[in-house]
């Protein structure tokens, strides 16, 4: 299992929670000083949320971002799984090859039973309530 997750993916989530304000488009560049980034960084972190619906992206003077799909919608594992990639990469935890039904390692069994859990709670876990949680406003 692969979980890393970086500053594109906070960006993002703070994207959300300031698109879910507004009911009008967001502006790049008005979105990225609301959230204390650049707008190339926005981009980066929104361009993965764009391909996947979550966030549209409206070009040009009137243009700018909303969002796709309810904010109570949206999981916190599909914001991750956008931004960084997939969580599971059937590479062994313990040793750089693949870990799988005929090559176990001493920790597959424990190991996919705490990923399991790990992801069907960031899979049940709306970015609604994750930012509900949060100490930003």
């Amino acid at each position: 299992m692969r979980l890393e997750v970086t500053k594109k993916c906070d960006i993002a989530m703070e994207s959300l929670r300031s698109l879910s304000k507004s009911e009008l488009r967001v502006k790049g560049p008005e979105l990225a000083k609301e959230i204390g980034t650049t707008s190339g960084f926005l981009s980066q972190a929104l361009t993965p949320l764009v391909k996947k619906g979550i966030v549209i992206s409206d070009p040009g003077p009137t243009g700018g971002y909303s969002l796709g799909r309810e904010i109570d919608k949206i999981s916190v594992l599909e914001i991750i799984e956008a931004i960084e990639g997939p969580t599971v990469s059937g590479v062994c935890v313990l040793a750089d090859q693949p870990c799988g039904d005929d090559t176990n390692c001493a920790l597959h069994h424990a190991w996919f039973k705490a990923r399991t859990q790990l992801l069907n709670e960031l899979d049940s876990t709306s970015v609604a309530e994750s930012l509900a949680g949060s100490d930003r406003s």
